[in-house]
């Protein structure tokens, strides 16, 4: 056998491929090994002439995101939307697979793989012959894995009928898999995109809600029938307590700015608030200090939320408004409540005299300053099942229609 070596004859290459041949194709990271898909005896001579072990399976290329409905089932809107942002790119899908896909191509297991590449010549080549291809790199198995139509001859010449020369790929390095066919989602093999590049673009697509509002308005009740909806809840006022705690880094800076305010288990907070509450320009250092630390960990849990199929949080913050949080929030409600109903509220819940509870809510910003700063109100005349049911229906318009 003669293997032909091609560069825009995708005709030719499509008609090898239809017969059951294997065409050597490039891509942005490594060059493949291309079998036609539902052809299963071109793919069982695939994995003969590769050396691939049956037990390993082989993922399918594709031309687009509309593929994931063809040949996926019940793929989560993470898939898709993953497939939009990164392809054509280097990473592979891996979800629940129709029984259509030749089993010899999943091992005889129940999911497959799908990668959308980069590359001009093999996505031109993809919608030529209007079928998936079953492409592993074009690599004896065990070696390395061939960047230009060169190193696949190496391997290949004589043992293939033909091979796409479409240069020295852009990248080198084989494309992420990522498995969405459970949750958590796991990269089962690191590649070209990092984990967090893929849990940042699921953030992406997550709707995040941010509350405000002053002491004793309610914020509880929406945040419970937005975490009865599935969304992950984020204090951020306790995320800085746990950090005043745990994150050392921060301790020591906040230390070297303020001495004497960092103690065991955390911060001595009497001689901290002395040193800033009554000087904006310590405050601002301290907020300088502090939000970069608890921005990363909300960051942090909200990248977990996402690997684990979440598509909803809260981000609770009283001091949300001017803060680098309100950037993380799609949507902002200010939870807005009476003035007597707030102090009755506080001293109830917190033990406090009136004169106190008062103190507390004089100290918070107006109900005007929510209103101009909040994307919307949720107004609790102190009814809660009324309040609930407010509250359910302003978080449903926001996620179902932005």
């Amino acid at each position: 056998m003669k293997t032909k070596v091609l560069n825009h004859e995708l005709q030719t290459a499509a008609d090898i491929l239809r017969q059951g041949g294997h065409v050597a194709v490039p891509t942005e990271t490594v060059y493949g090994l291309a079998a036609n898909a539902m052809n299963a005896q071109a793919v069982e001579l695939l994995y003969e002439r590769k050396g691939r072990p049956s037990v390993k399976p082989i993922s399918l290329m594709v031309s687009g995101p509309e593929a994931i409905d063809c040949y996926c089932l019940g793929a989560p809107e993470q898939a898709k939307a993953l497939a939009r942002r990164f392809w054509p790119g280097p990473l592979t899908i891996v979800l629940k697979s129709k029984a259509e896909i030749p089993a010899i191509v999943r091992a005889g297991g129940d999911t497959i793989g799908l990668r959308c590449p980069d590359h001009p010549l093999t996505l031109a080549l993809l919608k030529e012959t209007g079928f998936p291809l079953a492409v592993p790199s074009a690599n004896l198995s065990g070696g390395p894995s061939p960047k230009s139509a060169r190193e696949v001859l190496r391997d290949f010449d004589g043992k293939i009928e033909a091979v796409i020369d479409g240069g020295i790929c852009s990248i080198g390095t084989e494309s992420t898999l990522l498995s969405l066919a459970e949750t958590p989602y796991r990269v089962l093999r690191a590649g070209a995109l990092s984990e967090d590049t893929i849990a940042d673009a699921l953030i992406d697509e997550m709707r995040i809600i941010g509350i405000t509002g002053g002491s004793g308005s309610g914020k509880t009740t929406a945040l419970r029938l937005l975490e009865e909806m599935g969304a992950l809840i984020i204090d951020a006022d306790a995320v800085y307590a746990d950090m005043t705690r745990s994150c050392q880094a921060m301790r020591e800076e906040i230390e070297a700015q303020f001495p004497g305010t960092v103690c065991e288990p955390g911060l001595n907070r009497e001689k901290l608030a002395a040193a800033v509450f009554s000087d904006p320009d310590a405050l601002e250092t301290l907020s300088a200090i502090t939000h970069p630390y608890v921005i990363t960990e909300i960051q942090k849990r909200l990248r977990a939320h996402a690997m684990n199929g979440g598509s909803i949080a809260a981000i609770d913050a009283i001091g949300l408004i001017g803060s680098p949080l309100m950037a993380l929030c799609d949507h902002s409600f200010a939870v807005l409540a009476d003035r007597e109903a707030r102090i009755a509220r506080i001293m109830r819940r917190d033990g406090l005299t009136r004169e106190r509870a008062v103190q507390r809510v004089n100290a918070q910003p107006p109900d005007e300053y929510y209103i101009m700063n909040c994307g919307d109100t949720l107004v609790n005349k102190a009814d809660e099942a009324a309040f609930a049911a407010l509250c359910r229906q302003k978080f449903m318009g926001v996620l179902q229609h932005g």
